[in-house]
């Protein structure tokens, strides 16, 4: 009975590091239940056995722990998790460049403070300076910074 204790104990505990490693990465709790389950089946070996069989009990675990561990991230599961990637934008992209202050232009949606309005057949996102300004009415660029369009 104290082998299957013993046994029990110690592959639980593997199996609970295997899957925090493989299947549920990044949790840690799974894991470090699983460290705690096989460390109980160590001090479980020392209460049972003489300590040189413990003591080997101990490495072997030790051993297949870390066998788990090593197996776990040499396996690539980490690469269906990580990111591969990057976001290639930025606050100023020069979609503004073709513009320039005093242009004509006319709005194509209501300026609610915010809409849209075209200058040279390129339709911009602009913030009215009076607010309300209806759709079809011209207006003129009187600031330009990074992204942001002013007009009156």
């Amino acid at each position: 009975m104290t082998i299957l204790v013993l046994s029990s104990l110690l592959l639980i505990g593997l199996i609970l590091l295997l899957a925090e490693v493989l299947f549920v990465p990044g949790t840690t709790v799974v894991g470090i239940f699983g460290l705690a389950v096989s460390l109980a089946g160590v001090v479980y070996a020392f209460l049972s056995f003489d300590a040189e069989i413990a003591w080997w009990i101990t490495s072997v675990a030790v051993i297949l722990n870390l066998a788990a561990i090593v197996y776990g991230f040499s396996s690539g599961v980490w690469n269906r998790f990580s990111l591969k990637s990057a976001m290639q934008g930025g606050a100023f992209d020069g979609r503004t460049e073709a513009l320039r202050i005093g242009m004509q232009g006319i709005t194509v949606s209501d300026l609610k403070p915010i809409g849209k309005a075209s200058f040279e057949d390129v339709v911009y996102e602009v913030k009215s300076e009076n607010g309300f300004v209806s759709v079809g009415t011209e207006v003129i660029i009187i600031k330009i910074e990074n992204n942001k369009i002013l007009v009156k």
